[in-house]
C-alpha cells in the first residue's frame, strides 16, 4: 500500500508545481506588460514635452527675444514671450566677467537669435 501513497503524493506535488509555475508565468507577463506600458507613456510624455519646447522656442525671436538669467550657477536662456526655459547652457556664471554677472543677475535682455548665439559663442569654453 505504500507505493499507492507515494504515487498519490508525487502526483499532488506535480500538480502543485504546475499550478505554481503557471501562476508565476502569468504574474511575470503581467509585470512585463505593465513595465512596457509605463516606458511607452514616459517616452510619449518626453516627446510631447520636446515638441512643446521646440514650438515655444521657435516663436521666441518673434515675440521679443530672449532673457538670460542664472539657474543653479549656469546661464539659462528664457524666451521673453513667457514660454519658459528656452535653453540651459553649460556656461558657469562665476566664469563670466563681473559686469556680465550683474547683467545676468538682473535679467539680461537679448533681442534676436543672432545676438543670443553670438553671446553664447563668446562666453562658452
Amino acid at each position: 500500500m505504500k507505493p499507492k501513497y507515494m504515487i498519490g503524493f508525487f502526483s499532488v506535488l506535480a500538480v502543485l508545481l504546475c499550478i505554481l509555475s503557471a501562476g508565476y508565468r502569468i504574474s511575470y507577463s503581467h509585470v512585463v506588460e505593465k513595465q512596457a506600458a509605463l516606458e511607452k507613456s514616459a517616452a510619449d510624455a518626453r516627446n510631447v514635452e520636446a515638441e512643446i519646447t521646440a514650438d515655444e522656442g521657435k516663436d521666441a525671436d518673434d515675440a521679443g527675444g530672449y532673457c538670460l538669467k542664472e539657474l543653479q550657477g549656469y546661464v539659462a536662456v528664457y524666451a521673453d514671450n513667457g514660454a519658459g526655459l528656452y535653453e540651459l547652457t553649460d556656461i558657469q556664471v562665476s566664469d563670466l566677467p563681473e559686469e556680465v554677472q550683474q547683467e545676468i543677475a538682473a535679467g539680461k535682455h537679448i533681442a534676436s537669435e543672432k545676438e543670443l548665439y553670438g553671446f553664447l559663442e563668446n562666453y562658452s569654453s
